[in-house]
């Protein structure tokens, strides 16, 4: 696994190198879904994941690569990169920084390593054999913990945005949780989910989400204490409606609200 380590942070270095030249700056936007919706992509998202891709199989080439931009490599063996170069290009498009490079490794059906990458501001999140660490702008690295919060009315909750939640009962059961809770945030992307793994989120509930968006992020969130699973409590490694709780008793209490 050490080896395993090095390459997600040599992945998220070549990535945010690629990147960081087009953060805000004039971008040309294509949008990925047909009809109504919007659904952005840049040249940086693009060309992260490229580089990600050329490292990964000159390094492993029995691996496989699941990743938002670019069709999927079969695996030879057990273990598979699942890749979002940008995780909230919106946020990107905006000149927010709270967007990051989601970095994830398979083994089989197991999330085993995560690693959320935010060049711009210089941190980055990561996790492994049940450690989570995080290394801020100043270069020094600790220890990652999420805080306790048995109460929904003392919980800080973040979504990205109220526009996820699409059917009525999505929407009544978000509207429930966010009249309960002390305080809602939206907008944060990856980024919440590391503050909730950091200790300054205590609750991430969001709907529609893919394989990419969520895999890098649940070692680093179990690795400091959280549960991160599906609305239903299944697991959350194939996406969909995701809910993540820095205290497994607040995790608890809201997949019965949510059910």
């Amino acid at each position: 696994m050490p080896v395993l380590l090095e390459t997600a942070h040599a992945l998220a270095d070549a990535a945010g190198q690629r990147i960081l030249p087009y953060f805000r700056k004039a971008l040309r936007v294509e949008n990925k879904e047909q009809g109504a919706g919007f659904d952005p992509v840049t040249e940086a998202d693009k060309a992260a994941e490229r580089v990600m891709r050329k490292a990964i199989r000159a390094r492993f080439p029995e691996h496989g690569i699941t990743g938002e931009e670019y069709s999927e490599q079969a695996s030879e063996g057990r273990y598979r990169w699942v890749l979002d170069p940008i995780d909230g290009t919106r946020a990107f498009m905006c000149g927010l920084p709270s967007w990051g490079v989601l970095i994830g490794l398979m083994e089989h059906d197991t999330a085993v390593l995560g690693m959320m990458d935010q060049p711009h501001t210089r941190e980055r999140f990561w996790a492994t054999g049940g450690k989570a660490q995080m290394r801020g702008p100043d270069g020094r690295m600790r220890r990652m913990q999420t805080r306790p919060c048995g109460a929904l009315a003392d919980a800080v909750l973040s979504s990205t945005s109220p526009e996820m939640f699409k059917t009525a009962r999505e929407k009544a059961a978000f509207a429930s949780l966010s009249g309960q809770a002390k305080l809602t945030r939206y907008g944060a992307d990856c980024y919440a989910y590391a503050m909730l793994a950091a200790g300054h989120i205590d609750l991430v509930v969001e709907a529609g989400l893919k394989e990419v968006d969520i895999v890098a992020l649940i070692p680093i969130i179990e690795a400091a204490g959280g549960v991160v699973t599906t609305w239903d409590g299944g697991p959350a490694i194939g996406g969909g409606n995701i809910v993540a709780a820095g205290d497994p008793m607040l995790h608890a209490k809201v997949l019965r609200s949510l059910r």
